[in-house]
């Protein structure tokens, strides 16, 4: 049974960081995964994926700001995220393909299969 479990979220002020986790078990950690967000009245949107190749993509809205990650041994997945603009606040879903993807394959438009619950990011001004 595949299990994703977000952690790390949390109520900052515009300008600060934080820190998601994304524990993976059942499943291959160097399979390709991704971070999405989701605000109140908006669609679902992506904002980083990480390759079994290491390679990465982020959407512009967070490029130079947040940093995804993995470290296969603790089977985890990360999100770094610097500079936060009022505009990051939603819930932060971890995403996970049942597939070894790499370079380009490995995109914010792949169709993942499992999900985690979600972790809420909310960023005062």
């Amino acid at each position: 049974q595949v299990q994703l479990v977000e952690s790390g979220g949390g109520s900052v002020q515009a300008g600060g960081s934080l820190r998601l986790s994304c524990e993976v078990s059942g499943i291959n950690s160097r399979n390709c995964m991704a971070w999405f967000r989701q605000a109140p009245g908006k669609e679902r949107e992506g904002v980083a994926s990480s390759g079994s190749d290491g390679s990465t993509t982020y959407a512009d809205s967070v490029k130079g700001r947040f940093t995804i990650s993995k470290d296969t041994a603790k089977s985890t997945l990360y999100l770094q995220l610097n500079n936060l603009k009022p505009e990051d606040t939603a819930m932060y879903y971890c995403a996970a393909s049942p597939l070894l993807l790499a370079g380009p394959w490995c995109n914010l438009r792949h169709d993942y299969g499992y999900w985690g619950q979600g972790t809420q990011v909310t960023v005062s001004s």
